[in-house]
């Protein structure tokens, strides 16, 4: 008698039980604030991702797979000491639900490169199929701890002992990512022989990067997707569908 009872009222509760939230938003890659661009319109290009942080506390990646999102950038480490707090949750979500994921490094400017190499080394598995480890520069003049500002000529020679040490351990050589103005004090159209992804909300990436090549677009920072809260950062691949395939045969890690 005990058993029915219990189970009775089990299935009294679950009736009762409110339903599921339902999806929310627009059942597609949407935003908030959209721009419209002189040249070619982010959203013409066929293969479209997205980066989260900690910021990101819930993405439904089912849903982000399922509008276009097919490929995610992930941070996973600032400085020599700081984890993003979501990157594992991130990281597992991406991957189940069939995105391709990336990992980035927040570079600081208090720490040798080589710490946060292997930092970084520490934190972001090296898993077959991911894409290339990503070295994120930009100043952060909100930092407490830290407001060097190296010269151009310092800041190359950082970024190059962390990329060569990235490199050897992932066996790809890393994607910069890069605002306007830090790429231009920094000088790093002079670094050769790298895949560059650039941030530009208001701008083409050849309006606010004169005569650089880039592989991805960070064309907005107001991205919306279905039943994910908050803003999104959204991405446009520089190329056709085809030449992601292409691209992913060459660059994803072994």
């Amino acid at each position: 008698m005990l058993t029915r009872f219990l189970i009775a009222a089990l299935v009294l509760l679950t009736a009762c039980a409110p339903a599921p939230a339902p999806f929310t938003g627009p059942m597609t890659i949407g935003d908030a604030d959209p721009v419209r661009f002189a040249g070619r319109q982010p959203s013409t290009f066929p293969v479209r991702g997205m980066d989260a942080a900690r910021f990101q506390t819930r993405v439904d990646w089912e849903r982000a797979k399922a509008v276009g999102i097919e490929f995610v950038f992930l941070k996973a480490t600032e400085g020599g000491d700081l984890l993003d707090p979501m990157f594992q949750d991130h990281w597992r979500g991406a991957g189940r639900a069939g995105i391709k994921r990336g990992a980035y490094h927040f570079y600081y400017f208090c720490t040798s490169p080589e710490v946060q190499a292997q930092f970084f080394i520490r934190t972001a598995p090296k898993t077959r199929g991911s894409l290339p480890p990503v070295l994120d520069m930009e100043w952060n003049p909100f930092s407490p701890t830290c407001q060097r500002r190296p010269d151009a000529t310092t800041v190359r020679n950082e970024m190059q002992r962390w990329l060569d040490i990235v490199t050897a351990h992932y066996g790809q050589r890393p994607i910069i990512y890069t605002t306007p103005g830090f790429y231009e004090d920094a000088e790093l159209n002079r670094l050769k022989g790298y895949e560059f992804w650039l941030r530009t909300t208001a701008k083409t990436p050849s309006e606010a990067f004169p005569g650089q090549r880039w592989r991805f677009w960070q064309y907005t920072s107001t991205g919306t997707l279905p039943n994910t809260p908050g803003a999104i950062d959204i991405n446009a691949f520089n190329g056709s569908r085809s030449d992601w395939d292409n691209w992913l045969d060459r660059r994803t890690v072994r």
